[in-house]
């Protein structure tokens, strides 16, 4: 991973390959973001001028390098945009700056240093810098014989108060969020055939013993005598059987619970409700939800929050053969609610309802599900942004909140009571699916009937954002993104801080 060091020197004299800065988008070409003036002067004033006769227009994401001729130390000065800047410390604000560093640091693979003179204000946009450039640089090139660029080796953060002892400890953490959404990136990215439920609970145990959690691992005899029939149903057409992986957290003194659930399907290929190919291409992703909780309880427990956390991966591969289950089959959940299986391919909300009742034993004061459920969520939300759903409407505006400083984009929908009789069966106490209408909102009236009674939960839906097949932006690779785990720990500090 990158190197992150602080520094309140002038940019102009660090001995780095590149200088990086920060343009806004105006009618008359590119402006100068704050942190970008000593390098301007370099240049006698001329920067921006310069920038706009080389195309520059200061949009967001664009990355234009510019040769310094000996004005600055550094060979190159890098100008990224951020387009129409948001208003200084706000949450828009910052994610601009991470979204900027981010692109910047892509575009920089293949050298080793360089310096970022982005604005700096507090140690909030110390830590969107730092995260930036820690998720911009990320790369999986495990399966690659011939890695084109080597990403950034070091990154220094440059500004007039970073090195005081609030920067210093919030780029700490930046460094261990971004850790974990690049932990949860690479899992989304392996292949199936090398992440099969056995060897992601394999995995997730090795660090969760390394970072001194409790750690249970049920495998599918264990399951199977222990009534978890979701597990059981979806994973019994696979050669490669389920699991259910629970990473506990408690420090001393913890008046606080919060319990993370997560949907580990290593493979999705609709079961007997087979998926059309192309939709299967990127099924890999569908254990997004197990990745994110599992790699956000490792962060956790190097932050070192007063809050009790237990994550709950429930793995399994969904594939078709003669001992699938088929649609009408009748499974009995954990705990003893009886499930119609209408469609096999609705299989994320059965492993989850498992979960969900096993976590009432850790006596939760908050559960917080992360699954990549529906493709009715993308329909409704696009590819970039996730859905909130939960039992409380204040909870659901106070997770949009910790989203949003977190710099992930999520929206609150419904959970309309109305449509909760389209879940209904003839022959068991709930169906599986209801019609297409209103999708996700069903599948999250599903999830809420196995919540324990009387704790607050929410829902988060990733299915748009956990992998992106489209060309990488900002700090968003191509691929994995590793979705949720930023405003999963950030759940868990304002739950520290009393804020939610």
């Amino acid at each position: 991973m990158t190197a992150i060091t602080l520094s309140s020197a002038n940019p102009t004299g660090l001995k780095v390959d590149a200088v990086v800065i920060g343009t806004t988008s105006g009618d008359d070409g590119p402006g100068l973001l704050a942190g970008a003036e000593s390098v301007d002067k370099a240049f006698k004033g001329t920067l921006a001028e310069t920038l706009r006769q080389l195309g520059a227009t200061g949009k967001a994401d664009e990355v234009i390098k510019l040769p310094t001729m000996g004005k600055v130390k550094a060979p190159v000065v890098v100008a990224v945009g951020v387009g129409s800047p948001g208003a200084a410390g706000t949450p828009a604000r910052r994610e601009e700056i991470r979204r900027a560093a981010g692109a910047a640091a892509r575009a920089l693979g293949g050298i080793k240093s360089a310096a970022f003179a982005l604005p700096v204000d507090g140690e909030d946009e110390a830590a969107a810098v730092a995260e930036g450039v820690l998720l911009g640089a990320y790369s999986f090139d495990e399966y690659k014989s011939d890695t084109a660029k080597e990403p950034l080796e070091s990154a220094t953060l440059v500004g007039p108060g970073v090195k005081a002892k609030a920067a210093k400890d919030a780029v700490t953490r930046a460094e261990a969020v971004a850790t974990a959404v690049n932990r949860a990136r690479d899992w989304v990215n392996m292949p199936p055939r090398d992440l099969s439920p056995k060897v992601f609970a394999e995995i997730s145990s090795k660090l969760g013993k390394a970072a001194k959690l409790n750690v249970e691992v049920l495998d599918e005899k264990a399951l199977a005598k222990g009534g978890y029939g979701g597990l059981i149903g979806v994973g019994q057409g696979s050669a490669n059987p389920p699991r259910l992986v629970r990473l506990s957290y408690r420090p001393t003194r913890a008046k606080k619970h919060v319990v993370l659930v997560g949907k580990g399907i290593t493979f999705d290929s609709g079961g007997l409700s087979l998926k059309p190919s192309d939709s299967m291409a990127t099924m890999k992703c569908d254990m997004g939800g197990a990745a994110a909780v599992v790699a956000a309880v490792l962060a956790v427990a190097e932050l070192a929050p007063r809050v009790a956390v237990t994550a709950y991966a429930a793995m399994a591969e969904n594939m078709p053969s003669g001992d699938a289950q088929r649609p009408s089959d009748v499974i009995t959940i954990y705990g003893g609610k009886t499930v119609e299986v209408l469609n096999t391919d609705a299989e994320g909300r059965l492993v989850l309802a498992d979960a969900l009742v096993r976590s009432a034993d850790d006596e939760p004061d908050l559960i917080v599900d992360v699954a990549t459920l529906t493709g009715a969520a993308v329909v409704a939300l696009g590819p970039r942004v996730s859905g909130i759903m939960s039992n409380d409407d204040e909870l659901s505006g106070q997770v949009h909140d910790a989203a949003e400083r977190a710099g992930e984009a999520m929206w609150p929908l419904p959970l309309p009571a109305e449509l909760r009789s389209k879940l209904d069966s003839a022959v068991a106490d709930i169906a599986n699916v209801g019609d297409r209408n209103g999708g996700a909102l069903q599948a999250g009236l599903f999830l809420q009937e196995f919540v324990p009674d009387g704790v607050a939960w929410a829902h988060l839906d990733i299915a748009g954002p956990a992998f992106n097949d489209a060309e990488p932006y900002g700090y968003t690779p191509k691929g994995g993104t590793g979705a949720a785990v930023r405003t999963l720990v950030q759940v868990v500090d304002d739950v520290a801080e009393g804020r939610l």
